[in-house]
């Protein structure tokens, strides 16, 4: 049921903030990602700049964490996306919480399951938080605005946000592969390719594995305190 209620209001802004279908956000995003690739040791803290700035405007960052894995290796494009999600995340809350309060109360005000959620975070916020984090069905980036006006505290909520690091590298993972599809026939190459690919695809297995088994044991516990 809380699916459904945040589903809804994300449609509802997503349509108010941004005309999505008035821009070319992939040929954008490939753009953007190629210029930071250029940009060399900065490009880390560029990306992540511009993540936070992604996740404040409801764009989708499903792309740029996939482009993270095909410019930076799975470790450091785990991290700058994950540095760069917690960052924008935080700001979103504190926007919603100090900032947009009013705006945030209005777009759900017509919700009265969010009462519910309210009244479970304030229990116990730091789960409640981890769950939905580890949740995919969530729309992250109106989640955070949504929490914001709750009363989880803060620190709840920040610690919360390792719940997105299983799903981050899984995006990252699959994004990295996408690269080396494209090294095919070009000098960069891996030597064994066989052996390269291997490795890739036990570790994809392994990941998406790992990531949908955590995925659902969440589901069902917020299912049962929500």
């Amino acid at each position: 049921m809380m699916v459904v209620f945040l589903s809804e209001i994300d449609v509802t802004v997503a349509q108010e903030f941004i005309h999505i279908s008035s821009l070319n956000l992939q040929e954008f995003s490939q753009n953007t990602l190629q210029w930071i690739n250029s940009l060399g040791a900065v490009g880390g803290i560029v990306f992540i700049g511009i993540y936070i700035i992604a996740t404040l405007a409801f764009l989708p960052a499903s792309i740029l964490t996939l482009g993270a894995g095909i410019i930076f290796s799975i470790t450091w494009g785990s991290l700058y996306v994950f540095i760069g999600a917690t960052l924008g995340a935080t700001a979103a809350f504190l926007v919603g919480r100090y900032l947009a309060k009013g705006w945030v109360k209005e777009k759900i005000s017509s919700y009265k399951k969010f009462a519910t959620i309210d009244q479970a975070v304030s229990k116990k916020g730091l789960k409640i938080v981890l769950l939905m984090r580890l949740s995919p069905l969530f729309p992250f980036n109106l989640l955070n605005y949504a929490l914001g006006i709750t009363s989880v505290s803060f620190s709840d909520y920040f610690l919360g946000s390792v719940g997105m690091i299983p799903g981050t590298i899984m995006y990252v993972y699959l994004g990295s592969l996408a690269g080396d599809i494209a090294l095919i026939g070009s000098k960069n190459q891996p030597r064994n390719m066989i052996l390269h690919w291997v490795i890739q695809i036990i570790g994809l297995i392994a990941t998406i594995a790992v990531t949908v088994y955590v995925t659902k044991i969440a589901k069902k516990a917020l299912e049962e305190e929500v």
